[in-house]
Formats: C-alpha cells, structure tokens, sequence
C-alpha cells in the first residue's frame, strides 16, 4: 500500500525546500541585477571569433566587398570585427544603411580616417575628412554653392568640350591605323586633363599644363595605391609612431610632390592677376577659392591656404581614377553586350545624329546612356564599401549596440546586389532605371548609394555626372568598339580603396560617324 499524504509530511516537505529556493531565487535576481547593471545597452553585434590581440585581421581576404557579403551570409546583415585594437561593424542593407546615414546621420557625421589620409589632406583639411563641425559646414557651403555649382560647372564647358575633342582625335588617328589602345588609360587621360583644366587652366600658362600633367600622372597612381594598403598603425594606434609598413613616409614624399604643384599653380596666378589686375571674373576652380578664401578670412573659422590646397587635393584624387573607372567598367559591359551598345547609339543617333558631335546640352534627352551610368554604379560602386564613417556617441543599430568611435563600413556592393531588392542582380540591364526613374543619385534610395548619403554624401556629384555622361556619349557615339585578337574581355573586379578592373580593357575604336571632319 502506498503511504498516504498527510498535513505534516507535505509542511514538512515545504519546511525543507522553502530555504534552497529562496536561495536560487536570491542568487537568479543577483545575476540579473548584475548583468543589467554591467550591460545597459543591448548586446554588440554577432560576428566571427578571432584570435587574441590581432582579432580577425589574419582572416581577412583582399576582396573586402565579397569576403564582407559572404560573412553576412553566416552573421546576419549586421555584424561586428575585431580587427586589431579597432573595434568594426559592417551593415550590409538598406534598412541599416537607413538607419545611419539618416536616422543617425548627426551621430554618424564623422569618417574615420586613415593615417595616410591625414597625412595627404594637410591634417584632414578637406571635405572628405573634416570632422563635421563648423569648419566642415563652411567648406562644403563654399564649396557646393560656389565650386561646384550648375552656373560655376557651366562656366568651364568649353574646357571639358576642348579635352574631349582632343581625345576623340586621337582615337581616331589609331582607329585609322587599326591600332587597339588601353581604354582605361586614354580614359584617365581624358579625366586628369579634364580636370587640371578646371582646377587651374586659367592661372597656369598652357605650355606648362602637359609638364604638371605628366607629373600628376606618376603621383596620383601612387596616392591611390597608399590610400588602399592596409596600415597596422590604423588597426593599433598604439603603434602609429614607428610606422612600421613605411606608409606614412611614402605618402608624405607623395604630399610634398603635390604641394609643391600646387603652391606653382598659385604662385602663377598671383603673378597673374597682379599684372593684368583683378577683373573679378573667375577663370578656374583656383581662382574661385582664392577669392572665397579671402572673402571668408574674416569669418568665425576663416578658409586657410591649406584648406584650398586640400580641397583641390580632393578634386584631383576623386575626379580622375573614380571617374576612369566607371566609364572603363561601362565600355566593357557594352562591349560584351553589343545589343546594349545598339540601343546606346540608336538613342544618341535620334538625339544627336551621325552627322554631329555630342555635346552637353544633348545629355539632358539621354536617358539610356544615363541609365547605362546608373547601372554601372550599381553594380561597380567606385568605392564598395564607402568611405567609413565614426560614431561619435554609442548609438544602437539593427538592436545592436555601437560603441563610439567604432568603424562602421557601409556595403554599398553588397546592398546594391542584393536578390531581395533588385531581380536579377547581377545583370548588367541599364533599362531597370529606365522603369524606375526614382532611384538617383541624391542618397535618398538607400538601396542605390554610390555617392553615399546624408550629411557627408559625395560633394561632387554634379561634376562626376558632367565628366562621365559627356565622356560616355562621346565614346559609344564616336565609335564602334572591337576587343582584338589576342585579348580578352574580363570583367573581374580588383578590390581597392576604388574598385577597378583587374584586367585592363584593350580595344580597337573603329570610327563610326559619316564625316571625318567630325573628329577634326
């Protein structure tokens, strides 16, 4: 028979269990008051285990805009790196992108920078690099409203319009000697002229032009390889001082050669105007911000030489290899897909036709080729992952928490490839701007962010449009492209602080308009 149950065996039972739970529960409320007192916050970001001190630095692949997308494939759309002492978070879609480029934007207004960087830009005296503040502010104001407005760019056409036709006179010498040239090279050309042109082709004499162009040349390639190297002294500041990579010292022997360029380009132009005066009217992108920086040196926090030497510093780094490139990777893809290439003239041939040349005013009545340079964007970002930007307060994200002064890397690759977004994404179709004439270039679609977004989007959106649709008109107008034989048409992309192709585009320009005198 079983024992049966009475009053005093259950108070018994009670009697002797009621101590231990009192004790667990003591002990689970001290856990929780301990841990909600250690972590008020939600908890960091998931993301990959490292090793001790170095983090997950040995892990990373050269590739950084893929090897990111697939660890988002195992952590999720946002996720967190240790690389080095340098704590990083990679967000990889458009509602994260949202999140900080918008919701946060003031918190998240700063970049992070690079020692290299520090060291080209005078200190980071440019708009990319300033901390946003109000030495920030005034820069860009001067800049955007004066610099790089629609009447300032309208004022330079003809020096756009005179790089142009020279370049398409020259491949048409080797279109007519059946000689092939390297379409990104001519491009860059095209793009460092053009731009020397606007920054001071009016205070430099034009017989000195070609010597500061070849000078230009060997430098820039050598900033934009520095500026994409990774720097141990940037993932362990600690370490800064002996710079141990040499990086630093090789990008001040690249700063001191452009500031000596840059301080003959003023030079000359003092000499100018005090010979022939002031007239008031502005010839170039120089004489425009030596005349704001004089206006403004009576101001709260006055525009110095320095600020204009870096602003111009920008101008030439972002305004020729990030241009070259988007053109290059657009001429491949039109090349591999001759039906685009069709659609592409058909439409220049209605607007502009074979007996003409392309001109700016024609661009506006585009909107194929204009959507051949959306498409190239959004599949090719000039700058994958962005420029990092720097929370200057811990802030939360996707329900994560950032620490301040985390880097945060925005995958503009990843977000403008993503199969929940865009149907097919990784088809070259510039026809999907076409029905969908939302998406821009103003960083209000954060599923297309090519120039970034908020507060520090790219500054020099206008010009960028300007330089590479009247350039990518000129070419698929002018001529018909063949690759020749012996070389390839390889689309694989080269990972770097800009993205490029790995393989060079080499192709023949076989002229294409119905008077030689057009290229003249």
């Amino acid at each position: 028979m079983s024992p049966i149950s009475t009053p005093f065996t259950d108070n018994t039972l009670l009697m002797n269990v009621k101590p231990y739970a009192i004790l667990v529960l003591i002990a689970t409320l001290l856990i929780l008051w301990y841990r909600f007192k250690r972590s008020p916050h939600p908890p960091l970001p998931p993301g990959p285990r490292g090793l001790p001190i170095v983090g997950n630095l040995p892990f990373l692949d050269p590739n950084l805009h893929t090897y990111f997308t697939n660890l988002a494939q195992s952590h999720g759309p946002i996720y967190k790196l240790n690389l080095g002492s340098k704590l990083t978070v990679v967000v990889n879609t458009p509602a994260l992108a949202r999140e900080i480029l918008k919701d946060q934007d003031i918190n998240f207004s700063n970049h992070d920078v690079p020692l290299t960087a520090r060291t080209l830009t005078y200190g980071g005296l440019d708009l990319v690099w300033l901390p946003y503040g109000a030495e920030w502010r005034i820069l860009r104001k001067v800049c955007v409203l004066k610099l790089l407005s629609r009447k300032t760019l309208d004022s330079f056409y003809e020096l756009r319009r005179k790089e142009i036709r020279e370049r398409t006179r020259y491949l048409y010498q080797k279109g007519q000697e059946e000689s092939p040239v390297n379409v990104g090279e001519q491009i860059f050309l095209t793009m460092m002229n053009l731009t020397m042109n606007m920054l001071w082709g009016g205070s430099v004499k034009a017989e000195e032009m070609e010597s500061v162009g070849t000078e230009f040349k060997g430098v820039i390639s050598e900033i934009t390889r520095l500026l994409g190297e990774p720097n141990i002294s940037d993932f362990f500041p600690m370490l800064a001082r002996f710079d141990l990579q040499g990086l630093v010292k090789k990008m001040h022997v690249c700063a001191r050669e452009v500031d000596a360029i840059l301080d003959r380009a003023i030079e000359q132009m003092q000499r100018l105007r005090s010979r022939d005066g002031d007239d008031g009217e502005c010839k170039d992108f120089l004489q425009h911000l030596m005349k704001l920086k004089e206006q403004e040196a009576d101001s709260e926090v006055p525009i110095t030489v320095n600020h204009v030497k870096a602003v111009l510093m920008d101008m030439v780094v972002g305004g020729t290899d990030t241009s070259t490139n988007t053109i290059e990777f657009a001429m491949a893809e039109l090349i591999r897909s001759p039906e685009l290439m069709k659609r592409a003239q058909q439409e220049l041939e209605e607007v502009v036709g074979k007996d003409n040349i392309v001109e700016e005013s024609h661009i506006a009545r585009l909107p194929y080729v204009v959507a051949i340079m959306k498409e190239t964007l959004r599949l090719y970002p000039t700058i994958p992952l962005l420029v990092p930007h720097r929370p200057t307060e811990t802030a939360v994200v996707g329900g994560y928490t950032v620490p301040k002064n985390t880097k945060i890397f925005i995958n503009a690759w990843s977000i403008q490839r993503d199969p929940n977004v865009w149907e097919n994404p990784t088809e070259f179709r510039p026809e999907r701007f076409l029905d969908d004439k939302s998406c821009d270039f103003n960083g209000t679609d954060y599923r297309f962010l090519p120039f970034g977004s908020g507060r520090r989007i790219c500054a020099g959106i206008a010009l960028a449009e300007r330089m590479v649709l009247y350039t990518l008109a000129t070419l698929v107008h002018s001529f018909e492209w063949k690759i020749p034989e012996g070389h390839v048409l390889d689309l694989e992309e080269k990972f770097g602080i800009v993205l490029k192709l790995k393989t060079p585009l080499v192709a023949l320009p076989v002229p294409r308009l119905s008077n030689s005198n057009l290229y003249l």
